[in-house]
């Protein structure tokens, strides 16, 4: 199994209430994934967001400047909110980022769970599914011919360009994320792609039908099974009442305000606490109860990819550092010897 991280790259208050300067978030992200590739982890991926309390609504910015810092280390978006990019234009961008870094892109594509994009570059919400499945029809045509012939409903058509650079890879591995609609399940799997679950609230048990349609979608589409990945909110420390220390915070802060938004109560430390337990969402505690939670759901998905997003509001930067550290070094071995993955 590959671990890796994502993050949407949050400047939330820290505990006493500073809030970073851009300049320095982003100095500190720098530094969180040059450490991620230093420490043997697989993946780090930058999630696309247009809110004032996040820094990436440019992802592909931010893995260009990590690409030129790391060596080993795959990069990709988590999510790409594909229903408002330009195809063409993600399709550049990573592109671009593959040859940067010497074949290391990805791209993790899908409908986003905020809608701040949206209006922002004029896409009407009406027709939200239809405009996803309309562009990812294309990114993936692209994909397949250097030289375009397309036609579609919610974009210019494109006749006969030719679209550059192209990768350094043969494809740039497209994934697609899915929170929790069975369609969208489906669909990646018809369209022979590996596809990324979203798992941040309830039990990760309940997810198990997504998979299952994922792997139904690949079979009745002509293809072999499609790559699984996990994706799910967590913090490590040295030990469990730590870690949950930390995390609790910066968590509550971030979930209170889109509870504020969408209807939902204040996070308590009861709920909290139960979330961190071995069937609960959030992947908190100490190394040995990380191992252990991620093995217990490899029980039930059979996954190849597991992603912690570890920046569910701000910890301290010394604090996220030893988190990651943690994962690669004790968590990632002890995994890998588990399910015998040899390198």
């Amino acid at each position: 199994m590959e671990l890796g991280l994502y993050t949407f790259v949050e400047n939330t208050p820290l505990p006493g209430g500073e809030i970073l300067s851009t300049r320095q978030r982003i100095a500190n992200m720098l530094e969180e994934a040059e450490l991620a590739d230093q420490a043997g982890l697989a993946m780090y991926a930058i999630g696309e967001h247009h809110r004032e309390e996040y820094v990436a609504s440019s992802p592909s910015t931010l893995l260009a400047a990590i690409a030129a810092r790391t060596r080993n280390i795959r990069l990709s978006s988590a999510v790409t909110v594909l229903g408002s990019e330009d195809p063409v234009r993600v399709y550049q961008q990573f592109a671009t980022i593959d040859q940067l870094s010497g074949g290391r892109a990805e791209i993790i594509a899908g409908r986003g769970s905020f809608i701040e994009s949206f209006p922002l570059f004029g896409q009407d919400l009406n027709d939200y599914d239809e405009i996803f499945a309309e562009k990812l029809q294309l990114l993936m045509a692209l994909r397949e011919n250097t030289i375009i012939d397309w036609k579609g409903k919610h974009r210019p058509p494109i006749d006969g360009r030719g679209v550059f650079p192209q990768p350094l890879q043969e494809k740039i591995p497209l994934w697609i994320a899915v929170g929790g609609t069975p369609q969208s399940a489906y669909r990646a799997g018809y369209l022979g792609l590996p596809m990324a679950i979203a798992i941040i609230g309830g039990y990760p048990e309940q997810f198990k039908g997504m998979a299952e349609l994922h792997r139904r979608g690949a079979e009745e589409g002509g293809h072999p099974r499609q790559r699984l990945s996990i994706n799910s909110h967590g913090f490590i420390a040295d030990t469990s009442q730590e870690a949950s220390d930390l995390a609790f915070p910066a968590f509550k802060t971030t979930m209170d305000k889109i509870g504020r938004e969408r209807g939902w109560g204040p996070m308590s430390r009861a709920q909290f606490d139960a979330s961190t337990t071995l069937r609960g969402a959030n992947v908190v505690g100490s190394p040995q109860q990380v191992i252990d939670k991620i093995l217990f759901q490899h029980e039930v998905f059979g996954h190849d990819r597991f992603l912690l997003q570890m920046s569910v509001g701000s910890v301290p930067h010394k604090k996220m550092l030893r988190s990651i550290e943690l994962f690669a070094t004790e968590v990632k071995p002890a995994v890998e010897k588990a399910l015998g993955v040899t390198a």
